[in-house]
């Protein structure tokens, strides 16, 4: 065990993991299939109510960094650049004395997916092996430390960032630092059909049960997809077992805060969409796995009130016992890890600042909602949108809005909306405001390929 009474952190989260595809979640096509992060939840708190604030890979990630609102930090769209403006993550453990490392995908960079990111654009990490962003997963590059020259991992690109991880855990365990280490898988986004074969092997499309919300016309494309994506889940499962055996080995088990997790989910056929960005429950809720044996026991148990990508950070510092630097919006829910009473009003605000891509655009425009444990409550530019009881419909199948035998839920829910956005200091402007704030030049070409080959 370290010699610091801070607790390390290993923090690990996957790209477009959906919270509905874990065994433990109850998926059908997973019952059995991922036993290791079965294993995890029967030990670790699960945030069974974990939301992406805004449903995309950038956006994500700059608020985990910072512990701040999209609207707040900037990084609304994929492919910006974080400005250093907040105390980060790094920077904040840094601080007190912890070694910092990041391994796998940083998408915070904007200066091009394949580009050699220089220190000062890092974040206050120190270990680095990195690469901006790249979905081919066989084939993966990256940077190691101030080297710019590309190097490349080996075969299945999640499996080796695991090895590499798992040597810094056994490393880092002996010395006198505690440490913080983040790593950033690419699977199982897209493309589904590229994890090793034995585990493609372990998923046949004509098998796949579907969710009751994948409408007959997406149902043929959401097999092939989710047979390849499940793939994906089984190869990561895995790596979250050898990930345990690391740190269960070196003895620092019970000074380490574990943390398993996604930047957000993805449609799959569900309410005839694919990927993310949307305030449905398949793009918004991801898994949320935190195993902290010091502040919750060994026992695992589920809390359903909301955590919110903002909350990461301060939660993580709280559990740490390291300051919350001034810069962080999020709310600091280590009391609840250690067995505190959960916040029953508490809402997680969701929102898409600006809409960028083509799956996002055929169905409107910007958005902002909040999903509470119970209920998801949308508006868009034109009024609210979207109203269900999670509870009674768990697949959203029946839009409660403007239904008068509803009127007091969508009254209410619009209060639980406008005191979030007030205390995210969000006005829900049009998107081309945000955009002319930040002075980001985009246009209706913005996007990038999701994966390319070099």
């Amino acid at each position: 065990m370290s010699g610091s009474v801070h607790p390390n952190v290993v923090f690990v989260f996957a790209d477009q993991w959906r919270a509905q595809s874990v065994g433990y979640a109850g998926d059908p096509n997973l019952t059995g299939r991922t036993p290791n992060l079965d294993r995890l939840a029967a030990r670790s708190v699960n945030f069974s109510n974990a939301v992406s604030c805004s449903p995309v890979c950038t956006p994500y990630r700059g608020s985990l960094i910072t512990g701040q609102y999209p609207t707040t930090h900037g990084l609304f769209l994929n492919d910006l650049c974080l400005s250093s403006r907040a105390v980060s993550l790094a920077q904040a453990f840094s601080a007190a004395g912890y070694d910092t490392g990041w391994i796998g995908k940083w998408h915070i960079d904007g200066n091009g997916r394949g580009a050699y990111i220089p220190p000062e654009r890092r974040q206050g990490f120190d270990y680095w092996k990195v690469l901006e962003c790249t979905h081919d997963y066989n084939h993966s590059r990256y940077y190691a430390g101030n080297d710019p020259t590309p190097k490349y991992w080996e075969g299945y690109d999640a499996i080796a960032q695991t090895r590499d991880a798992q040597t810094y855990i056994e490393q880092h365990a002996k010395g006198e630092k505690p440490f913080i280490l983040v790593m950033s898988w690419g699977p199982p986004h897209d493309p589904c059909g590229t994890a090793p074969e034995k585990y493609q092997a372990m998923f046949k499309a004509e098998n796949i049960k579907l969710r009751p919300n994948v409408p007959p016309e997406m149902a043929e494309k959401a097999r092939k997809d989710l047979a390849g994506y499940y793939a994906h889940i089984a190869a990561l499962d895995d790596c979250v077992g050898d990930l345990m055996k690391t740190i269960d080995e070196t003895g620092i088990a019970g000074n380490t805060v574990f943390v398993v997790t996604s930047d957000h989910g993805d449609m799959l056929g569900s309410q005839g969409l694919e990927r993310k960005q949307l305030p449905w429950e398949e793009s918004i809720m991801v898994p949320f796995l935190m195993r902290y044996p010091a502040a919750h026991g060994t026992e695992g148990r589920e809390v359903r009130m909301p955590i919110n990508t903002p909350d990461i950070m301060p939660t993580l510092l709280g559990l740490c016992d390291v300051p919350i630097p001034d810069t962080v919006e999020g709310t600091d829910y280590s009391g609840v890890v250690k067995g505190g009473k959960e916040y029953e009003d508490r809402a997680a605000l969701i929102m898409c600042v600006a809409p960028f891509d083509r799956w996002a655009r055929p169905i409107g425009s910007e958005y902002r909602g909040v999903r509470t444990s119970c209920c998801t409550y949308v508006r868009n530019a034109r009024g609210p949108w979207l109203l269900y009881d999670n509870e009674k419909d768990p697949y959203q199948l029946n839009n409660l809005v403007g239904l008068p035998e509803h009127a007091k839920l969508q009254y209410i829910m619009e209060s639980v909306l406008q005191r979030e956005l007030k205390a995210a200091g969000d006005e829900f402007m049009p998107s081309e405001k945000y955009i002319e704030k930040w002075k980001y030049n985009v246009d209706e070409s913005f996007t990038v390929p999701y994966w390319e080959k070099e």
